[in-house]
C-alpha cells in the first residue's frame, strides 16, 4: 500500500469515496452525495471512486464533474455492464478483478471516505481501515454520517472496543462526522490529532 500521510487535505489531493450503486430509500442520500461532490470540486480535491454512473456513485461523480472537478473511476471488466460504467469521467480505468480495483483505488488516494451504501461499501471501507491498523498505510479513513445512517454502526464499533476486540486508538482513527466540511478538516489533521504521528 503506497503513500504517506497527507498533512492537509488541499487542492490537488485525491480522496477515494465508497458509496452505494443504488440511491437508497430517501432523497437525503442523493442530495448529500451531490453536495459532497460539489464540495470536493470546490476545494480542488480529485475524486477516486468505483466508476459506476448509477445510484450515489453516479450522483457523486456527476456533481464533481458539474462543478469543474476531476474524477477517476476504477471498475473491473466483469462489472462494466452490471454497475453501468460511467464513460464521462476524467479518467476511467478498467481492471481485471475486485482485488485489482481496490488496490488501484488505494494507491491513487490520499484518504478514504464512506458515504451511505450497502455491504460493498462497508467491505471496502473496512478493508482500508484494517490496512491502517496493520500499518500498511497511514491515510485517514472516515464515515460521512448522512442523516444518522452510520449511528448504529458507530455504536456497534464502540461495543467491539468495550469487548476487547478493537483498540480504542484504532477506533478513534475512523473519523465520523455528519458535516462534510468538518469531516475534511478532521482528515486534514490526521493522524497528529490522534497522537499517531510517532506510532
Amino acid at each position: 500500500m503506497p503513500g504517506t500521510l497527507p498533512t492537509a487535505i488541499i487542492a490537488g489531493m485525491r480522496l477515494c469515496v465508497f458509496c452505494g450503486s443504488s440511491s437508497g430509500a430517501s432523497d437525503v442520500y442523493r442530495n448529500a452525495a451531490e453536495a459532497f461532490g460539489a464540495l470536493l470540486a470546490g476545494r480542488g480535491i480529485e475524486l477516486v471512486y468505483g466508476g459506476a454512473h448509477t445510484g450515489l456513485m453516479g450522483a457523486l461523480a456527476d456533481a464533481v464533474l458539474a462543478s469543474g472537478g476531476q474524477v477517476i473511476g476504477v471498475i473491473p471488466q466483469a462489472l462494466i455492464e452490471r454497475e453501468a460504467a460511467h464513460h464521462g469521467l476524467t479518467d476511467l480505468r478498467i481492471v481485471g478483478s475486485m482485488h485489482e480495483r481496490k488496490a488501484l483505488m488505494a494507491s491513487l488516494s490520499d484518504g478514504f471516505i464512506a458515504l451511505p451504501g450497502g455491504i460493498g461499501t462497508l467491505e471496502e471501507l473496512f478493508e482500508v481501515w484494517t490496512w491502517s491498523q496493520l500499518g500498511l498505510h497511514a491515510k485517514p479513513c472516515a464515515l460521512l454520517d448522512v442523516d444518522g445512517f452510520y449511528a448504529g454502526l458507530s455504536a456497534f464499533l464502540d461495543h467491539v472496543v468495550a469487548q476487547g476486540f478493537l483498540r480504542a486508538k484504532q477506533r478513534q482513527a475512523l473519523i465520523t462526522e455528519a458535516d462534510p466540511a468538518v469531516l475534511l478538516e478532521r482528515m486534514a489533521s490526521y493522524p497528529i490529532a490522534l497522537g499517531f504521528a510517532n506510532s
